[in-house]
């Protein structure tokens, strides 16, 4: 008579992953890690240095993630797919949660830490980013000038210059805002989308439509996700003049900027104007 079979045992070992590969592991051949953790050339002895540089790296792959929800936002609403359009908006709220979470290494810096390697920036600055000035440029915040700096740069320059000549994610939405009816004068839509965009009281009177009735609800989710998108740009801007003004009180900043004074000035600034002004005539 057979012996009756025995349950396999609930402590057997897991099957030990694949380790064995011909060159680099897949991971590595998709996510470059040793490329990235091999960018950090510290240029001081201060330890905090590491932190600051890696921080600013880390700030810069998020600019990136960000300009491509943008630009797929921006894309889709010229297709009239608002639906994709908000999902890649709402990605991006979750994103740059993330980024503006990058300045909590960096916003109890002292006066002293700060210094103790400050000088390893020369005339590096923030404002030099041209990734960030790509999302400036996608909220309507252009400026001609900001591609100065990046002459010597080529590839960087040119991808600046088209930037700056295609119409922002909000010339989109304002367009977007025209085919559902809403009158929009032609003097808006046909603007040179290279210029800074100015707040218009047609627009507002769209966006009071819009929050006034309930007959377009897709045109109203699409306000809110702009909305998340701009009290967190709102939010980046405060904690970047924060964390700055505890590092280096009202000193001029690094690159020649004027520090504390020219982040005040641009923390003041509403991302979609019309979209907060129109909430008080609702």
């Amino acid at each position: 008579m057979s012996q009756p079979a025995h349950p396999p045992s609930e402590a057997t070992e897991p099957e030990t992953p694949h380790l064995d590969f011909a060159g680099t592991t897949p991971y590595e051949d998709y996510v470059k890690a040793d490329v990235l953790t091999h960018l950090q050339h510290t240029l001081s002895d201060d330890p905090g240095e590491m932190v600051f540089l890696v921080t600013t790296q880390v700030m810069e792959l998020w600019f990136t993630v960000v300009v491509h929800e943008w630009e797929t936002a921006a894309r889709a609403l010229r297709e009239d797919r608002v639906p994709v359009a908000i999902d890649a908006l709402k990605r991006s709220v979750r994103e740059l949660e993330a980024l503006n979470a990058s300045w909590k290494p960096l916003a109890a810096l002292t006066p002293a830490q700060f210094n103790s390697y400050r000088s390893a920036l020369g005339e590096g600055s923030g404002f030099q980013s041209a990734m960030y000035r790509r999302m400036e440029f996608l909220l309507g915040e252009k400026s001609a000038s900001m591609l100065v700096p990046h002459r010597g740069a080529p590839r960087v320059h040119a991808e600046l210059e088209k930037a700056l000549h295609e119409p922002s994610l909000y010339d989109e939405v304002v367009r977007l805002l025209a085919r559902h009816g809403h009158p929009v004068p032609r003097e808006v839509l046909q603007r040179d989308v290279s210029l800074r965009h100015q707040p218009s009281e047609a627009v507002e009177a769209a966006w009071t439509a819009v929050y006034s009735g309930d007959q377009d609800a897709e045109l109203a989710r699409l306000g809110e996700a702009l909305t998340d998108v701009a009290e967190l740009v709102w939010r980046w801007r405060n904690d970047h003049l924060v964390a700055t003004r505890r590092a280096m009180g009202a000193k001029p900043g690094t690159g020649g900027s004027a520090g504390v004074a020219w982040l005040e000035k641009r923390a003041q600034k509403n991302v979609f104007p019309e979209l907060w002004t129109a909430r008080s005539h609702v």
